[in-house]
């Protein structure tokens, strides 16, 4: 459903977020070997990441990706619009740029729920969550 690129970011996120919790921070070779991507490409999206505000970096011993602790939740809707642009979740199911209410696309009664629900779950839920999710399967204390 969402781009490579989408897919990997949040794992990247979720990733270094969960190795937050444990006090370390990951470096970028890391990264994408626990998330099984492309070294560049996964620079190229980690520096993205890190521009956009959602992370801050730091070079040397100790170095890596972190989160800042007084930084709230972040939601998966808002990296991925950050990502892809707004379209991908307001977007029509059958890639039409005019679907609407007046001017429907073939899917449109069926995929409007379906395009809420989405919306939803990635509205909800964010990175802490999910790495929360993941730290905790691993039994290790934050």
């Amino acid at each position: 459903m969402f781009s490579k690129e989408t897919e990997y970011a949040l794992r990247s996120l979720v990733y270094i977020q969960t190795e937050n919790f444990k006090g370390r921070r990951p470096g970028t070779l890391e990264i994408a070997r626990e998330i099984d991507s492309p070294q560049f490409f996964t620079a190229k999206i980690l520096q993205k990441l890190v521009r956009s505000g959602f992370i801050r970096s730091s070079k040397g011993r100790g170095g890596g990706f972190y989160f800042q602790s007084d930084q709230p939740g972040l939601s998966l809707r808002d990296v991925i619009i950050a990502v892809e642009g707004e379209h991908i979740i307001k977007g029509c199911g059958f890639g039409l740029k005019d679907c609407n209410e007046d001017n429907p696309c073939p899917l449109h009664e069926r995929y409007g729920p379906v395009r809420q629900a989405i919306e939803e779950l990635v509205s909800t839920e964010t990175i802490q969550s999910l790495a929360g999710k993941i730290f905790q399967k691993s039994g290790v204390r934050k």
